[in-house]
């Protein structure tokens, strides 16, 4: 991804869709979960009181996530957000992670879609 602006309209239209699938999930699921979207930062807290975060990082233009198993880092890659460590693609692995820590389950298929270059 070559500009910011570009990085910065991906990352946002990940984002929202995220929040998109946790509200389809949730009208099906028992799981309890709250999610917020500000700024670039989406966080989802958890029946327990755990959270798991979902945020850009404009500077290395990559998707962070902290959850109890972690953090992640994702890069822009073939089209999609994939890990910098080994390669796994952002809705796996937040989807493993949501089953995990909130007992929810949420389908993530999250290609990169941004207007800007």
């Amino acid at each position: 991804m070559e500009s910011e602006s570009g990085f910065l309209a991906a990352a946002d239209s990940t984002l929202a869709a995220i929040g998109a699938a946790l509200d389809r999930a949730l009208d099906s699921s028992e799981a309890d979960v709250d999610w917020s979207l500000v700024d670039g930062i989406l966080e989802i807290a958890c029946e327990d009181g755990s959270k798991v975060i979902v945020n850009r990082h404009a500077p290395n233009r990559e998707l962070w996530v902290a959850a109890r198993r972690g953090g992640f880092h994702f890069r822009a890659e073939g089209g999609t957000w994939r890990d910098t460590r080994g390669g796994a693609e952002l809705g796996a692995v937040l989807a493993g992670i949501l089953a995990e820590q909130a007992g929810m389950r949420v389908e993530l298929a999250l290609p990169i879609r941004s207007d800007r270059r």
